[in-house]
């Protein structure tokens, strides 16, 4: 089994920061990459920004300069640091593995529960 547990969303006022926080555990054989989805009520669930382990990393266009993604050492575990935060970055967010688990020879996609991120304006 596979989990991916996030923590960090909350509610922020115009112009602040959150970090968001997910790590993935279990049985985990490869890590292809991890990254962050948001889904804001109505609309679909979209990409963020995802960093491939050991390449780059790609970051929603509106998102860019503002957001970070980066990865703990070694591990599989990614940190979201938002900054100037806007109102329309209100949303649930979820982290996304792409993992291949151990005895097996498939990768899945792997998702958190999601975290509440609130701006206010």
């Amino acid at each position: 089994q596979v989990q991916l547990v996030e923590s960090g969303g909350g509610l922020v006022q115009t112009g602040g920061s959150l970090r968001l926080s997910c790590a993935a555990s279990g049985l985990i054989s490869h890590t292809s990459s991890m990254g962050w989805y948001r889904q804001a009520p109505g609309n679909q669930r979209g990409l963020v920004a995802v960093m491939i382990f050991g390449g780059a990393t790609t970051y929603l266009p509106s998102v860019r300069g503002r957001f970070t993604l980066s990865r703990e050492n070694g591990k599989n575990t990614v940190f979201l640091q938002m900054n100037s935060l806007k109102p329309e970055d209100t949303a649930v967010y979820y982290c996304k593995g792409n993992i291949k688990p151990i005895g097996t020879d498939y990768w899945t996609d792997y998702w958190g529960q999601g975290t509440q991120v609130t701006v206010s304006s």
